[in-house]
């Protein structure tokens, strides 16, 4: 199923192709829909469709600087121009640069589902020849990126003086030159361990990042990608980062076997500093308690400073674990803890003490580090008669080391990725205020909590399981139905009292949310 966003900024042509094309039985999936370039822009950041259908002549932003736009940071996505007669040679201007077709008003239901079809068919086969290991391989190997690979990763180890780096970098045209950096670092992974579909979403990876631009890229190791960040300001360039970073994760994820955690270095202002952000990165991705999850982590968001993790490393193990264990290693160190005591049968209540009192250690320690205090969160887990007790049996003492981690796993949460917490409150109570607001978008709701769109789109979809879209769509919704049990208002007032700029586009949303349309919705409450 290929996933399609609509830009026009006519109504009626939108609300056309919206409902003349049976989306479903053509293999498409209608995604949303913007009136004008600038909204969609940051919609379809977001919601990542492989198609695009737009007019080529909008207000604020029309169609080729979208699709410029689009094709900067999501180079897979299909663009279909709509164009009038007379703007035959604009659209042939079109496709020069990077359009993949183009449809002449006026148009049938029978040429989009075409169009669509001959895109859906070049999505099958550049999938299938990016995703060509032999290829990636072939190209990895040719000298000229094998200099390249060899002159990015002494620059992010910090093993070439700044002079040499200057000269090699104008033999080799790379442009370094910038105010400030970040360093990516995404590792891809088989949850399966197949090394088949690891290598093919890294070829695709490597494919895609080629036109990034203010980036430079090259994988290390077999499935790690570095991504060198340039950016003339901070802003800029935290904007950037975290549109690479969610883009990494749609590229991957596009194999479902596959997933990556993307590590964002801290920001450094020299080149001489490149290798910081790196080994700031470099931390969070050697942590083996991150595999086989998708997670974009800027170790800039973490409380715990470089200084505190190395010494917690070096001094408390567990710690190190614990910081970023999930459900998977709970259920691991249990099983390990377990196979210890069983290795030396007959002596489980010593074993079993003493690991407990390890963890509740290392647990005192990282809650300490976190801004806690277990004597106040949890005492009863520091009282000698706890141990004693959780020791009698061994269902006893699993069920409580069990409680014991999961304490710490959703305390660490709620002060390393829930350090946002306030932030998503906030959030979303200038949702509640302002769902009704048709201007009520991404990015004004990310300057109302001080974060760049795309720094906040990361956080929200992270934070709250959901994308920022799919939440306020459902505010919205949730406000339709409560208006229509409750009042007499006609559909269309609805439409516009809950965000909504097209009643035709907000029935379409409700049906597809509710199963009924609004209509329906409201004899089922009245029937009720």
């Amino acid at each position: 199923m290929y996933s399609v966003f609509l830009v026009d900024d006519e109504p009626i042509v939108l609300e056309g192709i919206r409902t003349k094309v049976d989306w479903e039985s053509s293999g498409f999936a209608f995604a949303g829909e913007a009136t004008d370039g600038e909204i969609a822009l940051s919609m379809i950041h977001e919601i990542k469709p492989d198609i695009l259908i737009t007019d080529i002549k909008m207000p604020f932003m029309d169609g080729l600087q979208l699709a410029a736009s689009i094709k900067k940071i999501q180079p897979w996505i299909k663009i279909i121009i709509l164009s009038g007669h007379d703007e035959f040679d604009y659209a042939k201007k079109a496709i020069s640069i990077g359009i993949d077709d183009y449809i002449l008003k006026p148009f049938t239901s029978e040429e989009i589902v075409m169009a669509l079809k001959k895109a859906a068919e070049h999505i099958d086969a550049e999938r299938k020849q990016l995703s060509d290991i032999s290829r990636m391989k072939e190209e990895l190997k040719s000298k000229e990126k094998l200099v390249q690979k060899d002159f990015l990763n002494n620059l992010v180890h910090g093993s070439a003086d700044m002079n040499s780096i200057m000269e090699k970098s104008q033999e080799l045209g790379i442009d370094l030159l910038s105010r400030y950096y970040k360093i990516i670092i995404s590792k891809v992974c088989s949850k399966t361990g197949n090394m088949q579909n690891q290598q093919e979403a890294c070829s695709l990876l490597n494919s895609y990042s080629t036109v990034w631009e203010q980036t430079l890229c090259y994988f290390h190791h077999t499935n790690w990608l570095v991504t060198i960040c340039k950016g003339s300001n901070q802003t800029e360039l935290e904007e950037n980062v975290f549109r690479i970073a969610e883009t990494i994760e749609h590229i991957v994820t596009q194999n479902k076997d596959c997933s990556v955690v993307t590590s964002i270095g801290k920001t450094v202002e020299h080149l001489s500093s490149i290798s910081e952000s790196y080994e700031d990165a470099k931390k969070v991705i050697e942590n083996s308690s991150l595999a086989n999850q998708n997670r974009i982590i800027s170790t800039e968001d973490m409380q715990i400073t470089n200084s505190e993790m190395l010494e917690l490393k070096e001094n408390a193990p567990m710690v190190e674990r614990l910081k970023y264990a999930g459900k998977n290693d709970v259920s691991a160190i249990i099983d390990e803890s377990m196979d210890l005591i069983k290795s030396n049968p007959g002596q489980f209540q010593f074993f079993a003490s003493y690991l407990l009192a390890d963890l509740i250690f290392a647990v005192s320690k990282l809650v300490e580090s976190l801004g806690g205090n277990v004597k106040e969160i949890k005492p009863e887990i520091l009282q000698r008669s706890f141990i004693d007790t959780a020791v009698q049996d061994e269902e006893h003492f699993k069920n409580e080391l069990e409680s014991v981690l999961n304490f710490v796993v959703e305390f660490r949460d709620s002060k390393m990725t829930g350090k946002y917490g306030d932030v998503i409150l906030k959030a979303k109570k200038y949702i509640d205020e302002n769902y009704a607001d048709q201007n009520t978008t991404l990015t004004t709701v990310a300057e109302e909590v001080c974060l760049s769109p795309n720094h906040f789109s990361t956080i929200f979809s992270q934070e709250c399981k959901i994308t920022f879209i799919e939440y306020l769509t459902n505010v919205r919704i949730e406000n339709a139905k409560r208006l229509i049990k409750k009042t007499d208002m006609k559909g269309y007032d609805i439409a516009y009292e809950c965000g909504f700029s097209d009643p035709h586009y907000f029935s379409y949303i409700f049906k597809k949310n509710t199963g009924l349309t609004p209509r329906e919705y409201k004899g089922s409450s009245d029937s009720e």
